[in-house]
């Protein structure tokens, strides 16, 4: 049997210790990073997750429904949105369709219609968050609604395929959809809208499809019947669009003089050929010169 000195035991006492305390020091940081490592990934995850649940605007828009598209609301007397950052949702400048009232069918058509082919690519105007992605068989067909950041949201329908799905952010650009003809269509076009609120507003006076660019850094609605004040003067919003009937004596130049247009405009928003002859009792659109003031710099 061998024995150990007390100076030996209480050597290898101190090693042992040493030992043990050096392969805790060591195994302290694996321990730490192992921890630090399983806790990574699911911080981003939450990240996104929060990132998703964001609604574009929430501050406007008391709900967030997937079916609805337009429903009355009460309306602010002015609201300036933001038409910077955008990407036109079609190359194409051919306007087959304007908005308004339509006397022979008793309707208001609330968007543009825009010609496209079938399978070409439809964008989304704005950032923002699809809020709809739905079918109707005598109406929209295929189509899909877009809340914005900007406030507004687009609808685009009439499309033979959908690309994106509900609740599903979307950049400014993004393919949302292929051109059709579903629905109550007579021929492969783009049906565009824009909603403020579920209000329908004419495109036109955001979207120069033409000249493919917007009509302005920004667009300032004012709610008809609102006050505000213009060069120290109170003045009260008009409508969005007005109609003149025409009578006899009445001509183009005359028209557009009265209300503060030019006659290429109301060419345009009637589908007129500049040398159409017009006649007593017709009915003419036109827009007020303060509408298309409202498209102003930020």
């Amino acid at each position: 049997m061998k024995i150990i000195s007390k100076s030996s035991a209480f050597a290898l006492l101190f090693f042992a210790a040493a030992g043990v305390a050096a392969q805790d020091a060591v195994s302290e940081p694996v321990s730490l990073y192992r921890s630090v490592e399983s806790v990574e990934p699911v911080a981003p995850h939450f990240m996104l997750l929060n990132e998703e649940n964001i609604i574009p605007s929430d501050e406007m828009y008391p709900t967030w429904t997937n079916s609805v598209v337009h429903y009355n609301s009460e309306m602010p007397d002015s609201f300036r949105i933001d038409l910077r950052n955008y990407v036109m949702p079609t190359p194409s400048v051919k306007v087959t369709d304007i908005f308004g009232y339509r006397p022979n069918r008793r309707r208001v058509h609330q968007g543009l219609d825009i010609k496209v082919q079938t399978g070409d690519t439809i964008y989304a105007a704005f950032d923002g968050k699809v809020r709809i992605t739905s079918y109707q068989r005598r109406g929209y067909g295929y189509y899909v609604v877009v809340r914005h950041n900007n406030g507004i949201e687009t609808l685009y329908a009439h499309l033979s395929k959908r690309l994106v799905d509900v609740n599903q952010n979307v950049k400014a650009g993004d393919p949302i959809g292929l051109g059709g003809n579903t629905g109550r269509s007579s021929g492969s076009h783009l049906h565009f809208e824009t909603i403020l609120m579920g209000k329908s507003l004419d495109p036109a006076l955001m979207f120069d499809f033409k000249n493919q660019k917007m009509t302005g850094e920004s667009y300032l609605y004012r709610r008809p019947g609102s006050k505000y004040i213009e060069n120290g003067q109170v003045k009260i919003a008009g409508p969005e669009k007005k109609y003149h009937k025409v009578r006899s004596g009445d001509t183009i130049e005359r028209i557009a003089r009265k209300y503060g247009v030019s006659q290429r405009r109301i060419f345009e928003l009637n589908g007129l050929k500049s040398n159409a002859i017009i006649r007593p009792g017709q009915q003419l659109r036109v827009v007020c010169d303060m509408s298309r003031a409202r498209n102003t710099s930020l």
